[in-house]
């Protein structure tokens, strides 16, 4: 029985695709950790599966490299609606793709659906749907404690949590850093994605992504867009802005009801097919 996977990145963030359709393995939490695993696996930021065809029409699962389930990925989604496209499972310009967080819309911009524009949701700053402990606020600009740092705070979900930190200056370390004190601390019950943002002009910012589930990541859609939508809200950026990131740039716009469209481009790497006996090592696996 061949395994096989299509292997795709959105700006330096890497994805497998495992067609449900054309696999009949079944795909565990650890499963999913082995195989995304950069030394003993095939190597990847996550896992999407599907298509799922309901009533609704058509549904994703996605798994992060540690094996827990993430309710939505930007570039996830920017790069499972490619391979539909690539597939012949989505003709039309405009389709609708279902998360665990909701729907989707996405928009094809060229004619091999390597860029596309996704409506990601509105922005929700407030605690208890981010969430945050504490009492029912908007989480903007509250000092927070990360690791024996103190740190202006914002906190966004866009379906997933964020919580944002403006800088002077950004990088790798300083991200990891904080990150690793951020993603499970108590006032974040759902864990949190971490991102430090250097404003750089009305236009343009630069973000370092520290993803919960993931650790340091080259570049995240839904990063994007809530460090987009946390410098529209400080003040520090208009609502259409480039996102820069070490793997590249998305554009976000920011509309007045909040909601958040993401454009970006995505690549095509290559298929992989699991080996007899990595598929060994697997079937021991729950």
């Amino acid at each position: 029985m061949a395994v096989t996977f299509k292997k795709y990145h959105g700006l330096g963030n890497d994805y497998l695709v495992y067609d449900c359709i054309k696999n009949t393995y079944e795909l565990t939490p650890k499963r999913a950790r082995m195989i995304c695993d950069r030394h003993f696996g095939v190597g990847s930021d996550g896992i999407l599966v599907g298509p799922y065809f309901e009533e609704d029409g058509i549904h994703v699962k996605i798994y992060n490299p540690d094996g827990s389930m993430a309710e939505e990925s930007g570039n996830g989604i920017r790069i499972f609606a490619r391979y539909l496209k690539d597939n012949d499972y989505v003709q039309k310009k405009h389709f609708v793709l279902h998360t665990d967080r909701g729907s989707v819309e996405v928009t094809y911009l060229n004619e091999n659906g390597s860029r596309l524009r996704a409506s990601m949701g509105k922005l929700n700053f407030f605690s208890d749907e981010i969430p945050v402990t504490g009492p029912r606020r908007e989480v903007i600009n509250e000092e927070m404690e990360f690791g024996g740092n103190t740190y202006k705070t914002t906190c966004v979900s866009i379906g997933i949590p964020h919580c944002v930190i403006p800088m002077d200056e950004i990088s790798r370390e300083k991200v990891c850093s904080i990150g690793k004190f951020s993603e499970d601390a108590p006032c974040f019950p759902n864990r949190m994605n971490t991102l430090i943002m250097k404003p750089i002009d009305e236009y343009n910012i630069a973000i370092e992504i520290h993803e919960r589930g993931a650790g340091y990541t080259l570049a995240s859609g839904s990063g994007s867009c809530a460090a987009a939508g946390v410098a529209y809200r400080l003040g520090l950026a208009s609502n259409k802005m480039t996102v820069h990131m070490p793997g590249g740039e998305l554009q976000v716009e920011i509309e007045e009801d909040g909601e958040v469209l993401m454009t970006g481009d995505v690549g095509y790497v290559g298929t992989t097919t699991l080996g007899y006996e990595f598929l060994a090592k697997l079937r021991v696996l729950e």
